[in-house]
């Protein structure tokens, strides 16, 4: 008898174990998939680089767009500060956006982004975004963010992306997801 209860706790256990191991990885799956994409360019994510732009742009031009989106959640209006732009392969470009909180009172916004079509994303590569931190606004405040990116010029040696002319760059901001950086946002406003 005690070896079947023995038995059955092990089994419990491992059934415990197993359980909360499988809650633990569905709450990292998709910060650690955000990773894999900033990082590989897989769906369209555009890869984040310290690396600079090449010395030399090639004469291949991509048109590149902007796509801004808000989520219904986060009462900011969010747009992009200039329209296309035309770029070299291998050339940096500084662009920007800004967005401006609607409401009375602090909120804290972070964007997600991509890059269609999906194959060209692991071949833009973002310097500096807004999008690698969070942003806090003051009630009805407004604030310029600006993006720096090149396109590698790998991308000419890829012959799935011959005829590309276009590629679009989105932006969707989120409310932060966190009861704990609102009350900070709002302790900070309020002294």
């Amino acid at each position: 008898m005690d070896d079947l209860r023995s038995k059955n706790r092990r089994v419990g256990l491992f059934v415990a174990g197993a359980v909360l191991g499988m809650v633990g990885l569905t709450a990292l799956s998709i910060p650690l998939y955000r990773l894999y994409c900033q990082v590989t360019g897989y769906g369209g994510q555009a890869v984040r680089t310290e690396e600079v732009a090449p010395m030399q742009a090639l004469d291949r031009t991509v048109t590149v767009r902007f796509n801004t989106d808000v989520d219904s959640g986060l009462p900011w209006n969010f747009a992009a500060d200039q329209g296309p732009v035309v770029v070299h392969i291998g050339q940096e470009v500084l662009v920007s956006f800004s967005a401006t909180n609607m409401t009375d009172k602090p909120i804290a916004g972070s964007a997600l982004f991509n890059v269609s079509p999906p194959l060209a994303g692991k071949y833009f590569h973002k310097t500096q975004c807004f999008c690698f931190d969070y942003q806090m606004l003051a009630p009805g405040q407004s604030a310029h963010f600006p993006v720096v990116f090149y396109i590698d010029p790998e991308m000419a040696s890829d012959p799935q992306l011959d005829d590309l002319k276009s590629v679009t760059l989105s932006y969707t901001f989120y409310r932060a997801e966190s009861e704990e950086l609102d009350r900070a946002l709002e302790d900070f406003y309020n002294q």
